[in-house]
This record gives C-alpha cells, sequence and structure tokens, in this order.
C-alpha cells in the first residue's frame, strides 16, 4: 500500500510531516511550520533566488548523491520525499562557525540589505560542493536565478572566488559541514536516504485533495486513466505558479518525479531517448553534446534552480508559447512518445500543438519520452533567444534552424518559431521559400518576407507583434552571417565573461 507519510532528512534528521495540504511549498512549510526565516519569499514564482535551497537525492543505483539547488517558493512538499533538504540554517548551526560561502560573503562585503544573501549564499553552496575550481562563466552561470538590487554583483562574484580560500579539500569533500567540528560522510548520508525509500510509492490526502507518487510506468498509466482530470506534475516549474499566483486548488495530482521509466536517459545510433521526467540540467547537456549549436540557448534557458527542477517532458506538454525547447526540437526532428493505458503511439512534435495551450494528448494520455534523432555530420544546427535581459528572462521570441547545404545551395532548411505567435510551429513558407535557392542574401530577403505567411504575431508587455517579426526577420539574417563566418557564431559574450 503506498505510504501516505512525507520522510525527508534535515540536519541529518527524519522529518515526518503527516495531513499536510499536497500542494503546499517547501518555502510555506519551512518558514510557517518549521519558523527557519532564512529561506526569503520574494517572487513565489522561481525568478528572484531568494528562495533558494538545496536538495540532496540518492542515484537510481543507489550509489551516489546528487546535490542541486532548487526554488523552494514552487516546490511541492511532497516531491521531496526520500531526499534531504539543506537550508542556509543548515551550513551553519548553532555554536558553530561560518561555512566558507558564509565567511567569503561577508569578507567581500556580499551582502547590504540582507534580504537575496540566503539564496545568493545556497547557489553558491551547491557550486562550492559541485565544482572545485569554477570559471568565472561557471560562477555567472551559477548565479543566474539570483537577483540582488543593492551589490550589484560583484562582490558577490568575488566572494564566489574566494570561498575556496575559506576551506579545504576534506571540507569540500563532505557533502555538509556539521555542528561542533563532526562531519557524517556522504555513504552515511546514502545510507539515511535509502532508509526512507519506498517500495509502494506515495499517496496523500488532505481535505479531499490527492496526491499520487507511483513508482512505475504500469501504475502511473491506470492512475492516469482512472483521473484524466488529474494534474500531471513534473517539476512543478510552471504548475506551481497556478497555485501561488493563481490561487488554484488542485483536487489530484499525479506526480512523474519518482516514475523509474520516466527518469531513463539513453542514446543509441539514431536517437537520445528522454524521459518525461529527466531534469532539463540531465537533459541538455546530452542534447548538446550533439547539437553545439544550442550551447547558448540552453544556459540562458530560465536558471539553474529552475532546470534542475524542471523537466523537458514538462516543458513540451504543457505547451506554452514562450517554451525555448520546442523550437529547436521541432527542427531537429523530435517525436513523442505517447501513452494511454496499455496503449502508444509516437508523433512528430510538430505536429503535437494545435492552438494556444491546446495539443494532441487525448483524456488519460501522457508523454512518455521525447526521441531526438543524432545529429547528421552536414546540417548546421543553430537557435536564437532575444529578451529583455540576457539571464533568468522569457523569450520575447526564440528561433531555431537546420540547415544542409547542397553546394552553395540549399539542399534543406527547417526554421521554428517560439514566442511570436500563440503556437511554436515551422515556418512553412519561409521553408519554402529557402530550399533549393542559393544560400545568399537574396534569397534570405525572399525568406524573411515569406515568414509574414506564417505567423500572426502578438503583442504584449515583452513586445509588440511588428517588432516581434522584425526580430525574426533580423534573427535569421544572423543565422545566414553566422554561417558564412561575417559575424560571431554567439551573442553569449554580450554582457557576461567567457
Amino acid at each position: 500500500m503506498p505510504g501516505s507519510s512525507i520522510r525527508f532528512v534535515l540536519d541529518g534528521d527524519i522529518i515526518e510531516v503527516d495531513d499536510v495540504d499536497p500542494t503546499r511549498t517547501v518555502l510555506q512549510f519551512l518558514r510557517e511550520d518549521l519558523r527557519r526565516k532564512g529561506t526569503k519569499e520574494g517572487c513565489a514564482e522561481g525568478d528572484c533566488g531568494a528562495c533558494t535551497v538545496v536538495v540532496a537525492e540518492v542515484n537510481r543505483d543507489g550509489d551516489d548523491l546528487s546535490l542541486r539547488a532548487i526554488n523552494s517558493c514552487i516546490q511541492f512538499l511532497p516531491t521531496i520525499d526520500g531526499k534531504e533538504l539543506i537550508t542556509v540554517e543548515s551550513l551553519a548551526p548553532a555554536g558553530s562557525q561560518l561555512h566558507p560561502v558564509q565567511r567569503a560573503m561577508v569578507q567581500k562585503h556580499g551582502s547590504q540589505c540582507g534580504f537575496c544573501t540566503p539564496g545568493f549564499v545556497m547557489s553558491l553552496f551547491a557550486l562550492y560542493k559541485t565544482n572545485a575550481s569554477p570559471s568565472r562563466r561557471e560562477i555567472d552561470d551559477a548565479l543566474a536565478g539570483n537577483l540582488c538590487r543593492c551589490t550589484g554583483y560583484r562582490p558577490i562574484i568575488a566572494a564566489a572566488q574566494a570561498m575556496y580560500e575559506q576551506g579545504d579539500d576534506e571540507d569540500r569533500s563532505d557533502w555538509l559541514q556539521q555542528p561542533c567540528g563532526a562531519q557524517q560522510k556522504p555513504d552515511g548520508r546514502i545510507a539515511k536516504l535509502l532508509s526512507l525509500m519506498s517500495t509502494e510509492g506515495l499517496d496523500v490526502e488532505h481535505a479531499g485533495r490527492r496526491f499520487y507518487a507511483p513508482l512505475d510506468i504500469d501504475s502511473f498509466a491506470t492512475l492516469y486513466v482512472r483521473n484524466p482530470d488529474a494534474t500531471i506534475l513534473a517539476g512543478g516549474t510552471d504548475v506551481g505558479l497556478w497555485v501561488t499566483k493563481q490561487h488554484r486548488e488542485l483536487e489530484k495530482v499525479i506526480y512523474t518525479g519518482r516514475v523509474a521509466e520516466l527518469a531513463e536517459l539513453s542514446v543509441s545510433s539514431t536517437h537520445i531517448e528522454v524521459g518525461a521526467a529527466v531534469t532539463l540540467s540531465d537533459a541538455m547537456p546530452v542534447i548538446v553534446d550533439h547539437y553545439p549549436g544550442l550551447d547558448e540557448l540552453f544556459r540562458r534557458f530560465a536558471s539553474p534552480p529552475i532546470r534542475n527542477a524542471g523537466t523537458l517532458g514538462g516543458n513540451i506538454a504543457n505547451g506554452s508559447p514562450i517554451g525555448d525547447t520546442m523550437p529547436a526540437l521541432m527542427v531537429v526532428g523530435a517525436s513523442l512518445v505517447l501513452r494511454c493505458g496499455d496503449a502508444t503511439r509516437e508523433l512528430p512534435l510538430d505536429e503535437f500543438y494545435h492552438d494556444y495551450q491546446v495539443n494532441d494528448l487525448a483524456p488519460g494520455e501522457f508523454l512518455v519520452r521525447v526521441r531526438i534523432p543524432v545529429a547528421e555530420r552536414e546540417a548546421i544546427v543553430g537557435s536564437q533567444k532575444w529578451s529583455k535581459r540576457f539571464d533568468q528572462d522569457i523569450s520575447a521570441v526564440c528561433t531555431a534552424y537546420r540547415l544542409v547545404l547542397d553546394g552553395e545551395k540549399v539542399g534543406s532548411f527547417r526554421m521554428a518559431c517560439g514566442g511570436l505567435a500563440a503556437v511554436i510551429k515551422r515556418a512553412a513558407h519561409c521553408e519554402a521559400a529557402l530550399d533549393g535557392q542559393p544560400w545568399n542574401e537574396k534569397s534570405i530577403e525572399q525568406a524573411c518576407r515569406a515568414l509574414q505567411e506564417d505567423f500572426t504575431p502578438i503583442s504584449d508587455m515583452r513586445a509588440s507583434a511588428d517588432i516581434r517579426l522584425r526580430a525574426v526577420q533580423n534573427l535569421l539574417r544572423r543565422f545566414f552571417h553566422e554561417t558564412k563566418g561575417n559575424v560571431d557564431s554567439t551573442l553569449y559574450t554580450y554582457g557576461r565573461q567567457r
């Protein structure tokens, strides 16, 4: 019988929680139930990083730990069942000295008002424990999900560079500094976490609302067929906002994060197979290995805490027109494996969306995995994101391209756009205007005019319809010049350190 208690490790103790609202956030539990006020609420939507905590969990083989920063403001409490939760209070328990990250922040004057500081400390703590010698770019990337209005970031960067001088190799190899000089080695942490692992999944009920966390895909499929009105929860980076911002009450939630088959990630001679519950942080490096032209896009996708929780499958199934992964996956020919009960089918991604957040899923049907063809040697694949901020911002438009040249002519060309209109889709008229044509500026101008036939641009706070169309046309021109070697192949140096 599935367990009904949420159990996790906090400061070496096993915490057991019964009779809790299944959509209560980790942040609410910390501040209101445990009275841990170090973790702050800033935006309640995963944008500012003031709520950052770190979660450690055992890998599927049970022989190693992963440690990642997440946003506690949009993470539902049942999702940390079986894991270890680390907060800013955990770093320096009463009676012990400050953690090296905290000492560096003090010495480099990395805090002024102090509101955002705990979140920065936790992001740096995750970096400290997982990267022994980060570059400036890696530091920038690690902090991309934290916002500060006081220090201008320079002293925080200085603290990140100095924090390694405050500790030693033994301290960095241990997961957490313990009080009074005692240290608990990683194997002990693994044993404690393994003791929490259930063989029956999780079933939490409170005030008539249910949270299911099955362990295998057959159980998941059966549950969803019986409860087609349930909300499927993956990383919660969008569903969390339904609760914190829209104040929706989710009556039934079925969580993908415990289903073993949905967490599988493999590469064959023909495809990259990404399970629907694989996090963006795990999926993106594998995809970039095969498609290096997508590196900048994936670095700029949300922030590390969002990528650590959010999943590729969730980004696709949610179907937001500003989802940044879909244009790139469309142009490389990705397909989706879908399941309803015992029946499965495969559908090209570019046939999945019908209207604004309307997709091809039938009641009780869910995404099992994403199938991405491995890169062809002759294909040039690239993607561009245009937004008001470089980091941690929603795209005004996001474009992706796949080009195969036949001498000086276009052998095949694919282009897809997100953010431009109500639905992410391929630019069919633009593609047709380029196929078989010389790869030159005249053809590009014809393709830019054809883009007007492909989309009905939208206007909102990020950009007007006219500006969006002009931006997409200019980005296509830029892609052309990149392939010709006329401009730098990346925008990444803008506002950031190499």
